[in-house]
């Protein structure tokens, strides 16, 4: 009997998933693909990756070998341009011909352009093929300010991408009144625009483009409302349309607005002709994600095979990171009153927006939005997917912190084993922890390998690490956390390496440790890990690509666009003359001043332009960086002690100064606070820190890992009485593992509370010395210590350094005209987002 045939137009992600999941059905079938791009399949999803990756065989879905291992024929850059219904036949553009029993359109869609005068000028693009990502890569060496007319997923996509291209201007332009108009709703959208902002994107929204301008270059963009934009180069990404062109032309039945209808087992109106993917309209819906496309081929190559699978709608939720900001929305996103109640949390300060949608009864969650923190993203999707029962106090969800733990492991295990973990790929929760139980996979790349859970948008890759490590524990395993994809290493053990091989820079741990071109998790992570083994100038060796966004600028980035300038005031003592010297910088600069709860002075609201010259004038007076950017020790704060207190037992300031002094800019897994306290009333609460000094009768008391701010937890005792100089040996010896073997971001309170044996383990380390170690980390600490240098004092004697800090590289005295204050009790402030500036 003869084979069959299947012909398939189309060969982009849907396409080549369809080719997959038939020969796996049908290995027999012949398959026959015809392309219009010149280029096999490649991840369209991670096409801005584009711009940063060393080849484009990185982008690619498959080897070129294996399509002929499968006996698939692949005709690239030859679309097929005929089909002949009555005889089954197809044409192509060259002149193949070839005849089917089952024909499948996966011709995706095609950007929307809107009908606006000047689109066909030179430096206007579209944003959908690695063909218009060249184009545009070319093109931008000649540009300066770029613009993006579309501000969706894919508009903001491109924005990144000039970023990286080295845009000095990106502005987004965007129709609606709010960004990502199908995702998140107006307060989310204004957060989001707010932390965009923050990284030089201006957003333009209810902007409609009335004309290009230009003679045949593109020169700018007029608005219909008078207004008008200088731009270089203009990506269009206004949305899409289904390529239904074709089908069409040979009469199958299409959308009103475009698409080809399918029914549920994606056939057409023409039984042996299928249509998945973007080209397909399927109870009036177009999807526009990858996740979607792939259920598509899976079942279309189900019912070829005769299996009976049927396509029953797909959940439209997304996460993405755009220019590194955490977006997602998950369910029905934007139900409200009188159908739901709303949980929202919002947090302008750190850029952070989450809702929320519960049941009217508030036992189940309905949906929600998170931008700028999503680590509870999939949790909070299997809650809506499978219709979990809420917790009594379901607003606990809105804290990523507590939804991680005992509560994460709570929430797998309540997940039916017919969850869907990964829908890019339709993996289970079943299907994942049976590949670690019974097939020995206990890393995500192995779990990939055998079962494909995380090879798509990669999305459901933090659940997936979560069920190994549950499973595993499960069975009694050893769990090694690697730290990402492009490690196969744990924190503590890249850090040992580090050490062992003598490396100084990113790109010599990638290089001799790691694999492909990092991510944002790993980069500013070995940064850190960089600064703790050597203690050098961070932005130095060509670091500063790699450090997270504050150690960039050597200051925290604040809301309103502007930076902050903490001088260090060790133990909290500072001369009149300092103090003087602050006033007038401020004064000068146009500073909002506040004493801090830390015994600093911090100041607000300056322009990064001035950072060095702000900087030189208080290292010329004798302060130093605060470190306030870093996660580094942040401040020893001091009550009077004996120096002037009656209750004084010993004089906490000097010894606060002298601790302050030796740990200033030491780098650690997190931020480090401390206090000295001349006495146990704890007028410096100590016991809050994460080690604390509290004076005694015999000695000082030496308390560790406590933890101030949203989960507060009071430090534990690690030795009494001691004398200062083995108070500093056990404080050497207490940061030096905690830096070794605390996980990412982990405080020191968390550290110990996932410690088997808890205080009693670490007083034996620590005091008893039971690792034998303690000889090895003062000796690692001093060898910190002496190599201490103020990085600001570094950054304004380093013509290179210093050339870092302007806003336009073309005009580096001009500041950001974008930056707006309010008045506020005599001092200026950033002003608020929704309101015009009153100076």
């Amino acid at each position: 009997m003869k084979n069959k045939t299947a012909v398939i137009i189309g060969n982009g992600m849907v396409g080549n998933r369809f080719c997959e999941k038939i020969k796996l059905k049908l290995p027999d079938i012949n398959v026959i693909v015809f392309s219009e791009e010149p280029v096999r399949a490649y991840d369209r999803v991670h096409l801005t990756d584009y711009f940063k990756i060393p080849s484009m065989e990185d982008l690619f879905l498959t080897e070129n070998e294996w399509y002929t291992q499968n006996n698939i024929q692949l005709h690239l850059n030859d679309p097929v341009v005929a089909v002949d219904r009555s005889n089954k036949k197809v044409r192509s553009l060259t002149g193949i011909t070839c005849n089917y029993d089952y024909l499948i359109f996966a011709t995706g869609s095609a950007a929307f352009v809107p009908p606006i005068k000047g689109t066909e000028k030179e430096g206007v693009f579209l944003y959908r093929t690695i063909e218009d990502l060249d184009l545009i890569k070319t093109y931008a060496k000649r540009a300066k300010r770029g613009a993006v007319i579309g501000g969706g997923l894919l508009g903001l996509e491109a924005a990144k991408a000039l970023v990286d291209l080295g845009m000095e201007e990106t502005t987004v332009i965007e129709f609606a009144p709010r960004l990502m108009p199908r995702q998140i709703d107006d307060t989310a959208s204004t957060v989001l625009q707010h932390k965009l902002n923050e990284l030089g994107l201006t957003c333009l929204l209810q902007k409609s483009t009335n004309e290009l301008v230009g003679n045949e270059r593109l020169t700018g963009i007029s608005f219909q409302d008078g207004s008008y934009l200088d731009s270089d180069i203009l990506i269009i990404s206004a949305g899409i349309r289904p390529r239904d062109e074709l089908a069409k032309k040979i009469g199958l039945a299409t959308g009103d607005r475009g698409g080809i209808l399918v029914n549920a087992q994606m056939q057409t109106s023409d039984g042996s002709i299928y249509a998945i993917g973007e080209c397909a309209l399927f109870n009036d819906m177009i999807y526009g994600l990858v996740a979607p496309g792939y259920e598509m081929a899976e079942v279309a190559a189900s019912h070829i095979a005769e299996e009976g699978k049927m396509f029953k709608g797909f959940d439209m939720s997304t996460k993405l990171k755009l220019m590194g900001v955490d977006v997602a929305s998950f369910g029905d996103p934007f139900i409200s009153e009188p159908y739901a109640r709303t949980i929202v949390l919002e947090d302008r300060n750190k850029g952070i927006y989450k809702r929320l949608n519960i049941s009217t009864d508030g036992t189940r969650l309905l949906g929600g939005i998170l931008v700028g923190e999503a680590t509870a993203y999939n949790m909070l999707l299997q809650t809506v997917n499978n219709n979990l029962p809420l917790p009594e106090h379901p607003e606990q969800l809105l804290f990523g912190e507590q939804t991680t733990g005992k509560k994460t492991a709570t929430g797998l295990v309540a997940l039916p084993d017919e969850a869907l973990i990964c829908s890019c790929e339709g993996i289970t929760k079943a299907q994942i922890c049976d590949a670690v139980a019974t097939k020995n996979c206990e890393n995500a790349e192995s779990v990939k390998s055998c079962t494909r859970a995380g090879s798509g948008c990669g999305g459901c890759v933090p659940m997936v690490k979560d069920l190994i490590a549950h499973t595993m524990k499960l069975q009694g395993k050893y769990i090694r956390t690697t730290i990402c994809e492009h490690f196969d290493f744990s924190r503590q053990e890249l850090f040992d390496l580090i050490k062992i091989h003598g490396l100084r820079s990113y790109d010599q741990v990638l290089d001799q440790l790691g694999k492909g071109d990092g991510c944002e998790v790993c980069k500013p992570l070995v940064s850190s890990l960089l600064a703790s083994c050597w203690n050098e100038m961070i932005l130095r060796r060509g670091n500063d690509v790699a450090q997270d966004s504050n150690d960039r600028y050597l200051a925290n980035i604040q809301r309103g666009g502007t930076y902050s300038v903490v001088p260090r005031i060790p133990g909290g003592e500072i001369l009149p003359e300092k103090l003087i010297v602050i006033g007038e910088v401020a004064k000068k600069y146009g500073l909002y001043t506040k004493i801090t709860g830390g015994q600093r002075i911090d100041l607000f609201g300056a322009h990064l332009n001035d950072l060095p010259a702000i900087w030189e004038e208080l290292i010329a007076a004798g302060f130093e960086s605060g470190h306030a950017y870093g996660k580094a020790l942040r401040t020893v704060k001091s009550c009077v002690g004996s120096t002037w207190c009656r209750f004084g037992l010993h004089d906490s300031v000097s010894f606060a100064i002298r601790i302050e002094e030796r740990y200033r800019g030491l780098r650690a897994p997190h931020k480090i606070k401390s206090a000295v306290s001349g006495c146990i009333r704890e007028c410096a609460e100590a016991q809050s820190k994460d080690f604390g000094i509290i004076a005694t009768e015999k000695g000082w008391n030496l308390y560790v890992c406590g933890n101030g701010g949203s989960k507060p937890q009071h430090a534990l005792l690690l030795a009494s009485d001691i004398d200062e100089e083995t108070c500093i040996r056990y404080i050497d010896r207490f940061l030096m593992f905690y830096i070794h073997t605390a996980d990412p971001l982990t405080r020191t309170a968390t550290w110990l509370n996932k410690m088997d044996g808890g205080i009693d383990y670490l007083k034996n380390v620590i005091v008893n010395d039971s690792l034998g170690m303690a000889e090895n980390w003062e000796q690692e600490m001093q060898g910190l210590v002496d190599a201490y240098q103020c990085e600001w004092k570094v950054a304004v004697n380093d013509p290179d350094i210093r050339k870092r800090f302007v806003h336009f590289v073309n005009a580096p005295d001009e500041k950001d005209s974008n930056i707006r204050f309010d008045e506020l009790r005599g001092q200026k402030k950033a002003a608020d987002w929704n309101t015009p500036s009153l100076i």
